[in-house]
């Protein structure tokens, strides 16, 4: 059965073909060439009923024909008995008012038969922005050819190499499907803001040729309920005429977030259309969404179910390696003297986003003071104001960041040392990604504490002070401690007794700091690699435990 897609097509060629016989049946010359000696015979005859003169003919309308003839071969005295009507466009206008009304009536045959046929909404039909101009449910939904590639993204090597199958997918479907393999239905970035996930989904379009459908999640989230859903399905309804393609979903967690009974209706029914849209692909769509959100932890638990998004790609800030190919890209773009060294360790921190405005505020610099190429001075003057004035990231003096490699060492150790699942540990973050789900027994609520606290424990083994950076990881384990003791009865009755939540924070802190004394060595290696690299896997810390 022809998909909806090849129907467009036959009927749009159908159309263009009636057109074109139409026009050329209004347009056509229908007269008959008449002598001149048959002219005279006819005025002899009396049998002209009237005349009309165009730029090149006359043409002489009888009882039952219609004659035409040069007007250069008819002498004026032949005709002097007769009122010659000049007229040079009357017919051209009848013409092209015929041909109007034949397009709009064709154009609404074919909108309505692919209505009939597919269910198409009209923002996706042919001329149906001419036929409704200010309906506005077409807007946001064009694709968009990306001429955005992987050469133009800096770093992200794991990254490349996970979304790679994806575009091996999208160029030969065929292969796949040969197999007996299905190719995600879904894939989710997953990252801070400014580390390129939009540059990411517009690159697997490029390189895979396909059109990228681009949607803000928070323009699905309408005053009136329903019309969200209806701009859902209306994206997809596009995609899927024109796939295989790419739906990029931005922020998604602004209409994906849980469910907990106090979401608006209209919310939900966005929600709702988008989770029946991605349950109801074939595995013949060629369509593939990805969506890309900062706020895994919010996101509804049925978006993430397997047959939905169910890859999920972790782009993270980038390593030293990643940062100086980043910006080495940059600078190739202007003249320097600049150390891309020296840049690197000064942008500890710094997102794909921050290093393209550092390159562009350095080189603004050198040409307000009109040197001739940008220099380390002008990194360095410039290098506050993007941290703290644009992008409010807290860059890492020296000493900072021995404290914050310490910290995360500590906290890896337990974590690893406990079974806890995690991917890897970057000093650009004092979290340890993914998310741990939520607990549900004592050991693994207790667990979990102690990896709160370890960061706290391992600087005060080793320097006898901690940082400020414990706030969130300290709060954090103080209500795990009172919810096991409040809701959950895991203290030493079933009702919690007075301070029960604070004897087991301390309990925990204890034994968290008697297991870091034993594995200090570790710790040291594992804040060394920090140090030097700036992120460790969990398989390398195996390594270093083992």
């Amino acid at each position: 059965m022809l998909n909806s897609k090849q129907n467009r097509i036959i009927l749009m060629v159908s159309a263009g073909i009636i057109l074109l016989l139409v026009a050329f049946a209004l347009l056509r010359d229908t007269s008959q060439v008449a002598s001149l000696n048959q002219v005279a015979k006819l005025v002899k005859a009396k049998k002209i009923q009237s005349i009309v003169q165009s730029d090149e003919n006359y043409y002489i309308q009888t009882a039952d024909t219609l004659y035409s003839i040069p007007v250069s071969q008819v002498s004026p005295k032949l005709l002097k008995n007769y009122s010659i009507e000049v007229d040079k466009d009357s017919s051209i206008l009848l013409s092209i008012v015929f041909a109007l009304m034949a397009l709009g009536a064709l154009s609404y045959g074919v909108r309505y038969l692919m209505k009939m046929q597919g269910g198409e909404s009209e923002s996706t039909m042919p001329f149906a922005a001419a036929a409704s101009p200010s309906s506005g449910e077409g807007e946001g939904i064009t694709p968009v050819e990306s001429d955005v590639t992987f050469d133009d993204i800096g770093g992200i090597a794991d990254v490349k190499q996970e979304l790679q199958e994806i575009i091996d997918f999208l160029r030969n479907p065929s292969r796949f499907k040969a197999f007996g393999a299905r190719m995600p239905r879904g894939v989710l970035l997953v990252g801070p803001p400014g580390v390129g996930k939009t540059m990411i989904a517009k690159a697997v379009a490029a390189e895979a040729g396909v059109p990228f459908y681009y949607q803000s999640a928070a323009s699905f989230v309408q005053i009136y309920v329903g019309m969200g859903a209806k701009r859902v399905h209306e994206l997809f309804v596009a995609a899927k005429n024109n796939s295989p393609a790419i739906i990029f979903i931005d922020e998604i967690d602004a209409v994906g977030k849980e469910r907990d009974g106090n979401r608006s209706d209209e919310r939900e029914a966005t929600l709702n259309q988008l989770l029946t849209e991605m349950d109801g692909f074939e595995d013949s769509s060629g369509v593939i969404v990805v969506a890309a959100t900062n706020k895994i932890d919010v996101l509804d638990a049925a978006l993430l179910r397997a047959g939905r998004f169910d890859r999920r790609v972790f782009v993270e800030l980038p390593t030293p390696t990643e940062r100086a190919a980043i910006i080495n890209k940059y600078l190739s773009k202007v003249p320097n003297s600049a150390n891309v060294d020296e840049i690197v360790q000064m942008s500890v921190g710094f997102n794909g986003a921050s290093l393209a405005t550092l390159v562009n505020e350095a080189a603004l610099l050198a040409l307000r003071e009109q040197a001739m190429q940008v220099s380390m001075d002008h990194f360095y003057a410039v290098k506050d104001k993007v941290a703290y004035g644009k992008k409010k990231l807290a860059i890492l003096s020296p000493q900072q960041k021995q404290f914050r490699a310490r910290y995360l060492a500590a906290k890896s150790v337990i974590a690893y040392t406990n079974d806890l699942p995690f991917e890897k540990v970057m000093l650009s973050s004092e979290t340890i990604k993914p998310q741990m789900g939520a607990p549900m027994i004592q050991s693994e609520i207790e667990a979990r504490i102690k990896v709160l606290l370890a960061g706290m424990a391992g600087c005060d083994l080793h320097f006898d002070e901690h940082a400020t950076n414990v706030h969130n990881d300290l709060k954090q384990a103080k209500q795990l401690a009172l919810e096991m003791v409040t809701l959950y009865g895991m203290g030493t009755g079933v009702v919690a007794s007075t301070n029960e939540d604070v004897i087991i924070l301390d309990s925990l802190y204890k034994e968290t700091k008697s297991q870091l004394s034993q594995f200090e060595s570790v710790i040291a290696a594992i804040e060394a690699v920090l140090m030097e690299k700036e992120s460790i896997t969990k398989d390398h810390i195996g390594e270093l435990v083992g």
